[in-house]
């Protein structure tokens, strides 16, 4: 039986409440009716009636008050800036943290992740890709007993079993205590007063009530009294709905809110809002100031405009991990798509916010080489909806594909190195078949796409494909004379013999890729990753000096350098060779700093590696408990990296010896129990777990080491 969590403990991705959650109480109780009833239910309504906060504070009620129900935690899955139906499936996994290496379709991930678990999914701005999300909505439940779904959409998934639940805009009570908790937000001596409650009620009648156009009015409320801004309003009215009296439609009030919220800007504020309709999702200022500077809009204004759009409720300020960033809510973006669309200068803003990402993935590869490598990588991270526009753009285009070989080839690193193979594999296989049917030329960047698939695909298991793209790309190289893309695909075919157990070819492939490194002053991560993988090679083999000497050097160049990611695999090898020595207090040392340096980005192969490797050290000190708590937490993310340990028997060597000495001491049935419990935890508790050192006790033995030359089988 699965172990659940403890009460008041659920968990998930929700996005905490910043603004504050007014009214709605009615809403919130008929929803969480629908909840028993049905395990699909889809919140339905105009765009900015409110449908995201409601299903987001149905979430959070359900979080507190149906524990049981949903042990297994609350989940958000934001589909608004998802365009390619390709990436529907993606989306969701990334939604559950889940970080899958293998070529396996990321639906079969979701279904065998969600199968015996019990949650809640919310599924928010699917409006269009309808028709994908309402398949695979279908099919997850179907798979997965314990699954309901909230959704939240301008229409329904019309599936068997769904219940629609139409939204309409706030009561005229609730509908001004917003108004009013929006402009005090901002400022506090804002009132509802005898003297300004008329003019009030009269605003949100006019706006019939839905909230972002209060959110809009709150904007101007800051420095317009509400007389004012009636008095505006009802222009804009005769102006945007020919003259219509009465209540009016409640998609034409929402539509004049923001069209009058449009006309009340200035033509800079304009011309800018259209601008910036071109990001996905978040965007910083250095983007915003590229792309949308030009003509009529100089870059030193940018600034000053980005402010006055955020005072008018027009952008949304975020603080994230990769620094202060800026949003555009859905609806207001669309609005501006459609003034940039009639401008005609649609097409030169999207490939200027090409060019931007062109360029910040170019100075990502450069600095991931560097100590901002961390910073990289969360820059990439809250990047990714803008760079897939991106190879969207250039993919979408035959003229200029080779722009897409090159973007999908340059960001190698997050795909390897940050969990996103499958992905990778996703943009790398699209641009290439692009490029075969495309004008010949530009083989450099063919010839790059080519080892990174190779990279990712043999990172997959998938040797079929990663050796057909190395040969291509060594073939390519050497027909071009390209000597720096023969070096790396001889590193990666390298790297695939190293996983297929083949240690005489892998030291032999490895080293002369080194040489072809050095000989062309290469000098970058994967050059030191070649190294790191030639003293796996020789340390398989039976030579940890060898191996301890290369890493060593290694370890060296990557703290000169600021370097962290390729400096844990050099850790983990020097871990290897410590316990083999018998030094265990040196191999935990090491693999501490390693897993905290993996799990830091998100590599699940070097994590799984350290963990294995750590259970080892930790029985070898003599607590067989926690080594079969800390191996059984390792198993389940081999099924997110593929084939069990590569299917290696090097590479299976720690784990085999873990469960034959703590098995020996505790017995089948207590390892199984012990095991059991680390299947369990999440991956956060198991890193926590995993850094508090060493548990007390026991003896300690130095391992057998594997005989030179043969696969090793239950000893390192």
């Amino acid at each position: 039986m699965r172990q659940r969590p403890l009460p008041h403990t659920a968990y998930g991705n929700l996005p905490s409440e910043l603004g504050g959650f007014v009214g709605r109480g009615v809403e919130l109780a008929e929803l969480e009716r629908l909840l028993e009833s049905s395990r699909l239910v889809t919140v339905t309504g105009v765009g900015g009636v409110g449908k995201s906060r409601l299903v987001l504070a149905a979430a959070r009620a359900a979080a507190e008050r149906a524990q049981e129900r949903y042990c297994d935690g609350m989940w958000l899955a934001e589909l608004a800036t998802v365009r390619d139906p390709a990436l529907l499936e993606l989306a969701l996994a990334e939604a559950f943290g889940l970080t899958d290496h293998t070529t396996r379709p990321p639906r079969t991930v979701l279904a065998e992740h969600l199968a015996d678990r019990r949650l809640l999914l919310v599924l928010d701005g699917f409006e269009q890709l309808v028709e994908e999300a309402a398949e695979l909505v279908r099919e997850l439940l179907r798979r997965s007993p314990g699954l309901r779904v909230l959704a939240a959409g301008r229409r329904p998934l019309a599936l068997d079993g769904e219940l629609a639940f139409p939204l309409a805009p706030p009561v005229p009570e609730e509908a001004l205590a917003l108004l009013a908790a929006r402009v005090s937000a901002a400022d506090p001596s804002f009132a509802v007063t005898d003297a300004n409650r008329a003019p009030l009620v009269e605003l949100c009648a006019r706006l019939d009530g839905i909230p972002l156009a209060l959110e809009l009015a709150a904007g101007r409320l800051r420095t317009l009294c509400p007389d004012q801004v009636l008095a505006r309003l009802e222009d804009r009215f005769a102006l945007l709905t020919g003259g219509a009296r009465g209540v009016l439609p409640r998609h034409r009030a929402l539509r004049t809110a923001i069209g009058w919220s449009h006309e009340l800007c200035t033509a800079a504020e304009r011309l800018l809002w259209a601008r910036l309709s071109v990001f996905a999702g978040q965007f910083d200022l250095d983007a915003a100031e590229y792309v949308c500077a030009g003509p009529a809009l100089p870059v030193e204004e940018v600034l000053d405009l980005v402010g006055e759009l955020l005072a008018q409720s027009l952008l949304v300020k975020e603080e994230t991990p990769a620094g202060v960033r800026y949003r555009m809510l859905e609806t207001v973006r669309v609005y501006g798509a459609g003034w940039l669309e009639s401008s005609g200068d649609a097409a030169r803003l999207r490939r200027r916010h090409r060019d931007w990402y062109m360029g910040l993935a170019t100075w990502c590869e450069l600095e991931w080489f560097s100590p901002r490598q961390e910073e990289v990588a969360a820059l990439v991270e809250a990047e990714l909806p803008n760079l897939r526009l991106a190879l969207e753009c250039c993919l979408d285009e035959p003229d200029e594909v080779h722009l897409g070989l090159y973007l999908a080839g340059t960001l190698w690193f997050y795909w390897a190195g940050c969990g996103r193979l499958t992905e990778g594999r996703h943009w790398l296989d699209r641009a290439l078949e692009a490029s075969d049917r495309a004008a010949a030329g530009y083989e450099d960047s063919r010839l790059k796409a080519l080892w990174v698939l190779g990279y990712v695909a043999a990172l997959q298991g998938d040797a079929v494909a990663s050796m057909r793209a190395l040969y291509e790309c060594r073939d390519g190289a050497a027909e071009s004379g390209n000597p720096l893309a023969a070096a790396y695909a001889v590193h990666r075919l390298g790297c695939l013999a190293l996983v297929s157990d083949d240690m005489a070819r892998a030291g032999e492939l490895l080293g002369s890729a080194l040489q072809r490194y050095r000989a062309a002053g290469e000098l970058n991560s994967n050059v030191l990753m070649c190294q790191v993988e030639l003293a796996m090679a020789l340390a398989f083999q039976g030579d940890p000096a060898g191996a301890r000497t290369l890493c060593e050097e290694v370890r060296q160049i990557c703290e000169e350098r600021g370097e962290r990611w390729t400096k844990a695999y050099a850790l983990y090898v020097l871990a290897y060779g410590a316990l083999d020595a018998g030094d265990t207090q040196e191999a935990r040392r090491l693999l501490t700093e390693c897993v905290a340096i993996n799990h830091a980005f998100h590599d699940l192969v070097g994590l799984v590696l350290a963990l294995e490797l750590l259970a080892l050290v930790t029985v070898v000190e003599g607590d067989p408990v926690e080594a079969a708590v800390l191996q059984g937490a390792a198993e389940p993310m081999w099924g997110g990296v593929g084939l069990q340990l590569f299917g290696s028997g090097y590479f299976t060597a720690p784990r085999l010896m873990c469960q034959e000495r703590a098995g020996e001491v505790l017995g089948a049935e207590r390892y199984a129990a012990h095991a059991a419990e680390g299947r369990e935890m999440s991956r956060e508790a198991l890193v926590a777990r995993a850094q508090r050192g060493a548990a007390p006790g026991g003896e300690t033995r130095k391992p057998a080491a594997p005989r030179r030359g043969r696969r090793a089988s239950t000893s390192l």
